[in-house]
């Protein structure tokens, strides 16, 4: 049993990319035990060549399937019987074309909590057709607001869409769809698009906008998408960079002391966007006259809202991260540590990444197969 407060809840993982695995990552992680269903004519969507160094594939088991097989199919039924949940990641239709769609489970499984994934959903015109990242956030407003002034959209790695809209928001879901199964005993379908999610993640933007305090059509004029002097990045004399979100008053007010500019009366009118220019040129002069080391001894640690902007390597051997164990090396792979944190109910790395189908016979041993039933299953390859 997983160590975390989703200890003893049981779920299948159907083998995917990116959001999908994510996902299952961040719910063993917190102590489900997940069992993840491999492709056993290869690795759907690639990565089980990368082995430990696949940091989402962590904490579950692999259990390898074909699934062209029935007596694989029912396998997966039969597994789905004893689940809490499911989660899949496949275009609309696919599980019910392998006859493991939401109808059959929940006719095994009332109870059951099967969650999907998809880029733009169940439904809609563009349900079915191929995407990635940054189509859905392009159809939801995030990526024409990524980027600077004059400037195309810039992606933010996958991170909106993939991870943000999708994975988290699905995570949401199924933890939300178990509390309910827990009441009513009946289970439900969690219907996750990269879209809606993605969506969602830019309701404050739409409410600024709303409110006539967001320029949507210009990207780079804003306050958090680099248009203010006071939330950017810049370059320090050695080439590196660093961070500022003075936003608030009394930390613009800090920053403008440490950095000498108190007395300069052109940076009195924080808000005033016609000057906003100036008073960037003036910053980026200024943070060029010292290294990011130098600066850091300045400004770490006040109110003046910085960070230095750190590379992975250096973001896993700053002091606070090491301190709170942010990063964690496993099997010499340096990872993300679990989050978020919980103070009763811990939760940890329940194992490296496991090998492809590699604890077959274990799982089904667990979850209640007969040694001549895995036999059998062994016989005609559907494992």
């Amino acid at each position: 049993m997983g160590q975390g407060p989703l200890s003893g809840i049981k779920m299948l993982e159907f083998a995917g990319i990116g959001p999908g695995p994510f996902c299952a990552m961040l719910l063993a992680d917190m102590g489900a035990e997940i069992i993840r269903i491999d492709r056993k004519t290869g690795e759907l969507g690639g990565s089980a060549a990368r082995g430990q160094h696949d940091i989402m594939r962590r904490g579950r088991r692999s259990l390898a399937i074909n699934l062209k097989k029935p007596e694989s199919v029912e396998t997966c039924l039969r597994l789905m019987e004893k689940a809490d949940a499911i989660m899949e990641g496949f275009r609309p239709g696919v599980m019910e074309r392998l006859g493991l769609g939401p109808e059959v489970a929940l006719k095994r499984n009332p109870s059951l909590v099967y969650g999907r994934m998809t880029g733009w959903g169940q439904t809609g015109p563009l349900a079915l057709a191929a995407g990635h990242d940054i189509n859905y956030i392009a159809l939801t407003g995030v990526l024409h607001a990524m980027g600077r002034e004059g400037e195309k959209p810039y992606p933010p790695l996958n991170l909106t869409g993939d991870f943000g809209g999708g994975a988290l928001y699905l995570a949401m879901g199924i933890c939300a769809a178990l509390l309910e199964a827990k009441r009513s005993g009946k289970g439900q379908v969690v219907d996750c698009a990269m879209t809606d999610g993605s969506a969602s993640l830019m309701a404050m933007f739409f409410g600024m906008k709303a409110a006539g305090i967001w320029d949507a059509e210009t990207r780079g004029v804003n306050v958090l998408d680099g248009g203010a002097h006071f939330y950017d990045s810049y370059e320090t004399a050695d080439g590196k960079w660093i961070s500022i979100g003075s936003i608030e008053p009394q930390f613009y007010a800090i920053l403008r002391e440490k950095t000498g500019l108190a007395e300069d009366k052109n940076f009195d009118a924080q808000m005033s966007r016609e000057d906003w220019r100036d008073m960037r040129g003036k910053l980026t002069a200024i943070f060029k006259t010292k290294t990011r080391e130098e600066w850091n001894e300045i400004l770490e640690g006040s109110d003046a809202c910085f960070a230095p902007v750190l590379s992975m390597e250096e973001a896993a051997n700053h002091p606070h991260n090491k301190a709170r164990e942010t990063f964690v090396e496993l099997d010499g792979v340096m990872q993300p540590n679990v989050a978020p944190r919980f103070s009763r109910t811990p939760s940890a790395i329940q194992h490296p990444p496991p090998s492809q189908g590699a604890d077959g016979r274990t799982i089904l041993k667990d979850w209640g197969f007969s040694k001549d039933e895995i036999t059998a299953l062994e016989k005609t390859e559907s494992i």
